[in-house]
């Protein structure tokens, strides 16, 4: 059986595999041959459809909620504007940086993001995790003001400031899609991802 699969390049060295919404997605680095990435992906396999049987049911899971009304995303919107500057405002010294402006939105696929200029934009469905997830989001952007990527350095900041944070990236993990399912269920959409 083919496995389908999308190859994003760019100037890494290793080979990543992620599997998510979409489907399966592999990470490689520009000179890499077809042929050999081919390889990667057959001698993971086993994981790979691993993971993609999870997926299925974490998206089962998310079928079965009602989907949020307007009235539910407005009231999540405001309770984000009141919560996520607070909690930036906590962690921003922590990790030894300032920020620009703070938008919230109910977006499809993104807990948060960072801009070059320092401006962070937060997903009002943070409001539907547990505390030690918001934080966690709030932390990994506030760390993308030091580095912009997600290098080692990167997890040494989020770990200096957070120091549980694996707990919180596991949850979204495992209940992150069903979270957002529940904005998706009405207006479509994909992959949640991290800025």
């Amino acid at each position: 059986m083919i496995m389908d699969y999308k190859v994003i390049r760019s100037d890494r060295k290793t080979v990543g595999i992620a599997v998510g919404p979409d489907g399966v997605t592999v990470r490689a680095p520009r000179g890499m041959t077809e042929e050999r990435i081919r390889r990667i992906v057959a001698d993971h396999r086993g994981w790979i459809e691993k993971k993609l049987r999870e997926e299925e049911k974490r998206r089962s899971e998310a079928a079965g909620l009602p989907p949020l009304t307007a009235e539910e995303i407005g009231e999540l919107r405001e309770r984000a504007r009141k919560v996520l500057p607070e909690r930036v405002a906590h962690f921003a010294p922590i990790v030894g940086v300032d920020c620009g402006r703070i938008t919230v939105r109910c977006q499809r696929k993104r807990w948060g993001s960072c801009s070059s200029r320092g401006d962070l934009s937060f997903n009002c469905l943070l409001m539907l995790t547990p505390d030690h997830v918001i934080d966690y989001v709030v932390v990994h952007e506030l760390c993308h003001r030091v580095e912009m990527n997600h290098s080692p350095r990167h997890k040494a900041l989020m770990r200096r400031a957070l120091p549980d944070f694996r707990e919180a990236e596991k949850w979204l993990r495992d209940h992150g899609v069903t979270v957002l399912e529940r904005r998706r269920a009405k207006t479509g959409g994909t992959t949640p991802e991290n800025g």
